[in-house]
């Protein structure tokens, strides 16, 4: 095992992928010349040159379409937004056309892809920097999409995000960038579509993903304490969804929250507590408790900002409340 940071662990994976497959190519705002806005492409236009590390102008739905035709090429680019808030300014692209071209061809056409960048908040960047596209992206019938939660799992799941023959949406966090973490040495692949449990209980089942797992960990934490044991599903993929991971935990513990930095309206959680209660209902003690953001925009003020996230005393109240403590 190595130590390496977020954006480091991404960086290998681009970079060992390239080195394998001349048609990948990465491009987006700032990759090459500034090494990436938050430097997780760092030395790889030293390495790879002009032609492959390819720096775009301020706009996603050109250098989106572009992306996207250049699949139909023979080529398999990466995607880079610089947040993916930004994306929707080429939203009508990806959803239209790279998430739709295998179908449209007949299976013809298929369209080799990643988009990847930072989703969610990441502290005082307001309203129309910190939202969380997870389940906009994971409504749309073609797309894959994958949310790591630390460095490992953003190498292995990136390399078998570049080697899949469809279009995948890569979510991490500027807030994760700088996390650090034990990194296999040598090749290895994670696959898309398979959660992980990340620690084991028999008490009660959380679901979450991305950075905001976190607050899953340090709620454990306490609530071990008291003799309290979570078991901690890290999603990992939000679609194609392990459904089969959540039910099997529920099965053993009765009792689910799942947590998830998204607004309450028709999101992840939603779905996972719609499949939960229509395939093992009868395993449940408790109703399903879900942990979102509040159900506005997020704000600017720190003080405000601490309100709006889900953060550990969420998590640690949801559980003894499916446990009737207190």
């Amino acid at each position: 095992m190595k130590t390496l940071q977020f954006r480091e662990a991404i960086c290998e994976a681009m970079s060992e992928e390239m080195r394998k497959d001349e048609s990948i190519y990465l491009m987006g705002e700032e990759v090459a010349e500034y090494n990436g806005a938050y430097k997780a492409s760092k030395g790889m236009l030293d390495e790879f040159g002009a032609k492959r590390v390819i720096d775009t102008p301020i706009s996603e739905l050109g250098f989106a379409g572009v992306a996207i035709g250049s699949t139909m090429t023979g080529n398999r680019p990466i995607v880079e937004f610089m947040t993916f808030n930004f994306s929707l300014v080429g939203i009508d692209q990806i959803i239209n056309n790279a998430a739709k071209i295998r179908q449209m061809s007949g299976g013809q056409i298929n369209c080799p892809i990643v988009f990847r960048g930072p989703t969610a908040s990441a502290g005082q960047l307001a309203a129309t920097h910190s939202q969380a596209f997870e389940s906009w992206y994971a409504n749309t019938p073609g797309l894959k999409v994958v949310v790591p939660s630390n460095p490992a799992d953003a190498k292995g799941l990136l390399k078998s995000a570049i080697r899949d023959d469809d279009p995948v949406i890569f979510m991490e966090s500027e807030q994760m960038y700088g996390d650090k973490g034990e990194v296999p040495e040598g090749e290895y692949l994670i696959p898309l579509g398979v959660a992980d449990i990340k620690r084991k209980g028999n008490d009660v089942t959380i679901v979450s993903f991305g950075k905001i797992i976190k607050e899953a960990y340090k709620a454990a934490e306490e609530l071990a304490k008291d003799g309290i044991e979570c078991e901690i599903i890290d999603l990992r993929t939000v679609r194609p969804m392990d459904h089969d991971a959540i039910l099997e935990s529920v099965k053993k513990t009765n009792r689910l929250v799942i947590l998830e930095e998204a607004w309450p309206f028709g999101n992840v959680a939603t779905e996972i507590t719609y499949q939960v209660q229509s395939q093992a209902f009868d395993y449940l003690d408790a109703p399903i408790v879900k942990i979102n953001t509040a159900d506005t925009p997020a704000p600017y003020s720190p003080v405000l900002l601490k309100e709006w996230l889900p953060n550990s005393d969420d998590v640690i109240k949801a559980v003894k409340k499916v446990l009737y403590i207190d």
